[in-house]
């Protein structure tokens, strides 16, 4: 029963064609749309919040670094729709598989390391030892600071496989234990019902969010290399 759970993550297929694949085309659908040339409300709106996400993930960076920006922004929203695309009903989470997210993470990470190293080598490198050190501690700190360089793509792999990993669990289980209490507690399950749905809001929540702080810790990693 409990291994069950996990076909979640697993890519449902309808007469042999991955569905992911139909999920991943359907704003296409929108994009060719003639409506979107006109401008309306909804497209006023999507300019205004696109707009409002770009300045705030941009302000920690200093002007050299804004032309990273559309970079950074087709980023943010390729995992925001990665992300959501699990909660629609036959679909899968592509952002639940590790192996995905360090493909996103490793680029990104490398990319903003050989940027501090072509533009201000010597800065780079003294990040690996803080000013001031005791000379008996350097090698000690440079192992340190190296290390924890080098986990940085890691952590951003893990953290969002992890979160969007636990939500989705948690939301299995929760419906699990509503569909087993419907026949015997009623009341209780209702009130489970409840909490299913409140739990739906937080994930949507957390899909968002946990893009935004992916791409936001890559603007504040490239921001120590300009």
């Amino acid at each position: 029963m409990a291994l069950s759970f996990f076909d979640q993550f697993t890519i449902p297929n309808l007469l042999g064609v991955p569905l992911i694949i139909l999920a991943m085309l359907f704003p296409l659908t929108v994009w060719f749309t003639t409506d979107r040339l006109i401008k309306n409300r909804y497209s006023t709106a999507q300019s205004s919040l696109l707009m409002g996400v770009t300045k705030q993930m941009m302000a920690p960076v200093n002007i050299t670094g804004h032309k990273w920006a559309s970079t950074l922004i087709t980023l943010i929203l390729m995992l925001m729709l990665f992300n959501t695309l699990g909660l629609l009903p036959y679909t899968f989470t592509p952002t639940t598989q590790l192996s995905l997210n360090m493909a996103l993470a490793m680029p990104a990470w490398l990319m903003t390391v050989l940027t501090g190293l072509r533009n201000q080598p010597t800065t780079s490198l003294g990040h690996l030892l803080p000013e001031g050190t005791p000379t008996l501690l350097i090698p000690m700190l440079i192992l340190i600071e190296t290390a924890s360089l080098l986990i940085r793509p890691i952590a951003l792999g893990v953290r969002l496989t992890a979160n969007l990993t636990a939500g989705h669990l948690l939301i299995q289980l929760t419906s699990t234990a509503v569909l087993a209490l419907m026949n015997t507690m009623t009341i209780t399950a209702m009130t489970t019902l409840i909490l299913l749905i409140l739990l739906s809001c937080l994930e949507m929540a957390v899909a968002l969010i946990q893009a935004y702080v992916f791409v936001l810790l890559l603007t504040l990693y490239l921001q120590e290399n300009i």
